[in-house]
């Protein structure tokens, strides 16, 4: 199941309780994905269960219910478009009604951020190979529709940005602090609590494999001046050796022997600390003139 399938099941298990609300509702449900006529209203959805709940919140503000009129296969998708209609007489008064309700109070704000996403919202997250991140959208046919959105939710100081895409403009968010607060407003908490868990395991990944790629880079680089330290070390001519002591010699001889070892294993095998290991390479080293 998708992310943005789980957000609307969860928004449908409510119905706004005021009037006013369900016709908010329903006003950006019509603003997204649907469209007034000249005798009536309709709206077109992919999900049944959306469907249903809106046709619901239809007849419960007029008493009427809306007819399927048409059900077109999305190829893209596998999934049919269902088109819902309210036709005949006292229509295109009711669709004028709907249109006309005002959002003006943060009850039908929220109603209205609802109807927009079970209308025309999507919501991704970064899962598994999904390498586009978090994203959250709205579509609206209309710039006017959309600006209307971004007034709304600017009342619950949520921020999102606004683009043309072909023919629509989308208001989107891509940080999970501001889908995160999206979810929190309609009161998605089921859906906010997998936002987070998501999050949270992508985050742990992220540590992981920087820390990965930071042990990664680290041996590289022990491994690099090893192998620069024992091209060094084995030109050393046998004048060079004469004057060592006994603790360089081995030291040298270890060296040469263990090209792979790190500092720290070099030192436990001689057992010594690292600070002395790094004065005898030091010694060693400046013999050719060259840094440990």
């Amino acid at each position: 199941m998708s992310f943005t399938t789980e957000i609307k099941r969860e928004l449908v298990k409510t119905v706004p309780e005021q009037r006013e609300c369900r016709l908010a509702l329903l006003k950006a449900v019509l603003m997204t994905s649907g469209e007034e006529s000249g005798d009536g209203f309709s709206f077109v959805s992919e999900n049944e269960s959306v469907a249903a709940y809106i046709i619901g919140i239809a007849e419960s503000c007029f008493g009427v219910r809306m007819t399927l009129t048409e059900a077109v296969r999305d190829p893209k998708h596998g999934r049919d478009k269902l088109t819902f209609s309210h036709t005949g007489t006292g229509a295109k008064g009711r669709a004028e009604e709907i249109y006309s309700q005002p959002v003006d109070t943060d009850e039908t704000a929220l109603a209205f951020l609802k109807g927009a996403f079970l209308g025309g919202g999507s919501c991704i997250l970064p899962r598994g190979e999904n390498k586009t991140g978090y994203h959250l959208e709205f579509v609206f046919p209309s710039l006017r529709d959309a600006e209307l959105f971004m007034d709304v939710s600017d009342r619950f100081h949520l921020l999102g940005g606004i683009v043309e895409r072909a023919d629509r403009h989308v208001i989107y968010c891509k940080n999970r602090e501001g889908i995160g607060d999206f979810l929190s407003v309609l009161g998605a908490d089921n859906s906010f609590r997998t936002l987070e868990r998501t999050a949270a395991a992508r985050d742990e990944n992220n540590n992981r494999n920087r820390l990965e790629n930071c042990m990664a880079g680290n041996v590289d680089r022990s491994l690099t001046a090893s192998a620069r330290q024992v091209r060094a070390l084995a030109a050393l001519t046998e004048g060079d050796l004469i004057a060592l002591s006994a603790q360089l010699k081995e030291t040298l001889k270890a060296r040469i022997e263990n090209p792979t070892f790190t500092y720290t294993e070099l030192a436990d095998y001689l057992g010594i600390s690292k600070s002395s290991l790094q004065r005898r390479l030091n010694k060693l080293m400046s013999l050719k003139g060259e840094r440990p």
